[in-house]
């Protein structure tokens, strides 16, 4: 039996530093394909036509170094052990390649490995596999232009609920039905509060969303688990911005959606038995869910 777990997750891990290297597209593709596409749009509303553009989307055109535009060869695109035989730098200019790559691909398959440890080769497992992925887009898309794209959100939200009426989680529909309304609401109402007392947008509408996906995938009961949880990814990402230098002084805004997808990928790798000591007081609404 643990040999059988240990080669699941070393598979399910392999699966995930593929997955990641995909993830790595779509973190940096994704918001220039809504600017596009939002710029079209735009265009279109004043009369004018779109300008056309050489195809831009996940799979066209092929990844290429952003400073000689050499086109990266299957080779130097295999999952971390390229970077290393690069010296995580382009084979043709010589420009260093930014350590996150390796690093999304490393964390993705570490929660791939750690979730089949946990589900086995499953389709549970293979669900919060799914979202695993999708926080961790999220995470760096937010914190590279404070932006959660809505195609994300949904995803996140949706197959959460569809998880739960399938039976794939162990959260019952009513509770996770409640746990997207409340998830919603709760960061609704924190914003609509802070933008009377002081005329400013405290967070964006995308971190409402995001908050409600997670109450559809951990249900009601949890979402004050997840809140304490953010704080702490909150406060363990500020101090290394602190420490890096990257706050130089307060105006300086920080996104809310990585504190919210950290700790959804942080609830999901401790289960909720453990989650459950990480409330100090009830949830006001649980009664509504049982």
């Amino acid at each position: 039996m643990l040999v059988s777990a240990g080669v699941d997750a070393a598979l399910f891990g392999v699966l995930g530093l593929l997955v990641g290297s995909f993830l790595n597209v779509v973190i940096y593709r994704l918001p220039r394909m809504l600017d596009a596409e939002w710029a079209d749009n735009c265009a279109q509303l004043s009369g004018a036509i779109p300008p056309e553009r050489e195809p831009f989307n996940l799979a066209r055109p092929r990844s290429r170094c952003q400073t000689c535009q050499h086109v990266i060869r299957w080779y130097e695109n295999i999952p971390v052990l390229s970077y290393l035989a690069l010296r995580g730098r382009c084979s043709s200019c010589k420009t260093p390649i930014g350590a996150r790559y390796p690093l999304v691909e490393l964390a993705t398959g570490v929660v791939f490995a750690m979730l089949a440890s946990m589900y086995g080769l499953s389709l549970t497992g293979l669900v919060w596999a799914a979202l695993a992925c999708m926080l961790v887009a999220q995470f760096f898309i937010d914190f590279d232009t404070q932006l959660l794209p809505d195609d994300i959100n949904y995803l996140i939200l949706w197959l959460g609920l569809i998880a739960s009426a399938m039976g794939w989680t162990t959260v019952a529909l009513p509770s996770a039905v409640w746990g997207a309304v409340f998830g919603y609401l709760s960061l609704w109402t924190v914003y609509q509060v802070h933008h009377r007392l002081t005329g400013k947008q405290g967070m964006g509408h995308g971190d409402f969303k995001l908050l409600a996906g997670l109450g559809a995938w951990f249900g009601a009961d949890y979402l004050v688990a997840i809140i304490l949880l953010s704080s702490v990814v909150g406060s363990v990402i500020g101090g290394g911005l602190l420490l890096v230098g990257r706050l130089a002084h307060r105006d300086i805004a920080i996104p809310f959606g990585p504190f919210l997808a950290g700790a959804g990928l942080l609830a999901m790798l401790v289960g909720p038995a453990r989650l459950e000591g990480l409330i100090p007081f009830a949830f006001p609404f649980t009664h509504l869910v049982r």
